[in-house]
């Protein structure tokens, strides 16, 4: 899983619109220019730094160390296929066509 970047490089030609009070203007404003950006890179990064945090947040499995230990356990001896998969996959052979 990799994180996205703003790229100097890539070429802008989508556009994202967005209306804020004054003051809101105003502080986004001064933070960009005492971060040396105009007020646009200053919040095309910002928005990308903040959907990066969002997105490891909501795509990272975090595990105690014992359910971690349970989780590589259960991989390196898995238990025997039950009569409920078994079932399954049956099912799925009967419903889905392979495309090999």
């Amino acid at each position: 899983m990799g994180t996205a970047r703003a790229r100097k490089s890539e070429p802008a030609d989508e556009r994202i619109t967005a209306r804020v009070p004054n003051s809101t203007r105003s502080i986004i404003e001064r933070a960009a220019a005492l971060y040396g950006a105009t007020i646009n890179q200053f919040i095309v990064q910002a928005a990308v730094e903040r959907a990066n945090e969002v997105l490891k947040n909501m795509e990272t499995l975090r595990l105690s160390s014992r359910d971690a230990q349970l989780f590589m356990d259960a991989l390196a001896k898995p238990p025997q296929p039950n009569n409920e998969l078994m079932d399954a996959i049956s099912t799925h052979n009967r419903l889905v066509e392979s495309r090999d």
